[in-house]
């Protein structure tokens, strides 16, 4: 089964079930092996192809308008594009904004990341919702030589994200200091001064947005690698631990981070607060446990209820396993929960200031619905330090 040939394809997508997709390819070339998932957002496709969780995956874009805005240096959230590549309905158009510093697929050429255009999403889309994540192989090649069996192999022998800890791939090599705020208007990003609620933030891909709305929220940032251990983070006395985003199979993380991140809560009684894989972090090492959703959550429009309040918020997502709200132990409550399928999107602890939430409050969802989560983190430090 396959989609009908337009002239002279350069790209095409092989899926490991042995359907194919056509297609113009833009960016890099060469040929990628990854998991295939869709993302539903309207805006933001540099931030998606730079966010470290789309490790080993290649994103297709439901929203046919990709590229027209171009690329800058100030919206990328880690320092390369991490996504193995893009897959979209038009081809990128010559982008039209203040703002652009570059197009698309010249930025993605630079980068090694292939683009494949002219595909009909919805019906990819489609594929993915019904296989689940399926395996794919994309390819970019000029001339339009393509070796379908080989790609078909290729897509098949691709190992999938079970089982990966692919933190350890994203994660800085050294600790560092952060200290720019959100973006503002007139004058962009700004960098915060004076005392603050000391956090160590633990880098398991950590999106820089994130860590800019840690320091808007009055927070002095040191960033650990993924490897960090319990001795690493006292080492600097917090008043807070943060656990960041993420790509991965959280179990697989785990193996390390469950026991750092027990043992800090053994010897100390500091807020806690994790963003996506932080969040399934944080909920192996409370007890529970994490399962492979069939295709995952991504887009900017995924309504989430807050259990405790009643509210609604439209929120960002980016996750393809998420925690299993039947495995919570009786210390942990169920603070949060997809509106969509009902599955958990956040946790807190009954009895002490140790909180997460699946979704990512930092990526102007709403578009502000979530930052008060970054406030009630602060709020949490600073109480501990009146007490």
């Amino acid at each position: 089964m396959s989609q009908p040939v337009p002239e002279q394809p350069t790209a095409c997508v092989a899926l490991a079930d042995g359907t194919l997709f056509y297609g113009r390819g833009f960016g890099a070339e060469g040929t990628k092996t990854a998991e295939l998932c869709f993302n539903t957002a309207m805006t933001g496709y540099q931030e998606i192809m730079t966010d470290p969780s789309y490790a080993g995956q290649v994103v297709t874009f439901t929203f046919p308008h990709i590229g027209n805005v171009g690329v800058n240096p100030e919206d990328d959230e880690t320092g390369e594009p991490v996504a193995d590549g893009m897959v979209v309905k038009w081809d990128p158009t010559l982008p039209s904004n203040w703002r652009s510093a570059e197009a698309l697929g010249l930025w993605l050429k630079a980068r090694g990341r292939i683009g494949v255009g002219g595909i009909d999403t919805r019906r990819l889309t489609r594929a993915i919702r019904r296989q689940g994540a399926p395996h794919v192989a994309i390819s970019h090649d000029a001339t339009g030589k393509f070796d379908i069996e080989e790609l078909v192999r290729r897509a098949r022998a691709f190992p999938g994200l079970e089982g990966l800890d692919l933190a350890r791939e994203v994660t800085c090599a050294q600790s560092y200091r952060w200290d720019e705020m959100r973006w503002a208007w007139p004058d962009g990003y700004v960098r915060r001064s004076g005392a603050g609620h000391k956090v160590v933030a633990i880098d398991y891909g950590a999106k820089r947005n994130i860590l800019r709305c840690l320091a808007s929220a009055g927070c002095d940032v040191t960033v650990l690698p993924a490897s960090a251990t319990a001795a690493d983070v006292l080492a600097h006395a917090p008043d807070g631990l943060f656990l960041s985003n993420g790509p991965g199979d959280p179990a697989a993380t785990g193996e390390y981070a469950v026991p750092m991140i027990n043992e800090v809560l053994d010897q100390s009684d500091m807020p806690v607060f994790g963003i996506c894989l932080g969040h399934q972090m944080l909920a192996l090492a409370l007890g529970a446990k994490t399962i492979k959703m069939n295709h995952g959550h991504h887009g900017a429009n995924h309504p989430v209820k807050d259990l405790e309040t009643g509210k609604v918020e439209i929120t960002s997502m980016n996750h393809g396993f998420a925690v299993d709200s039947q495995s919570l132990p009786g210390h942990v409550a169920e603070t949060h929960v997809s509106l969509f399928d009902g599955s958990n999107c956040g946790i807190r602890m009954r009895d002490r200031p140790v909180f997460s939430v699946q979704y990512h409050p930092e990526a102007s969802p709403g578009p502000q619905d979530s930052y008060y989560l970054f406030e009630r983190f602060a709020a949490a430090m600073q109480a501990r330090a009146a007490a």
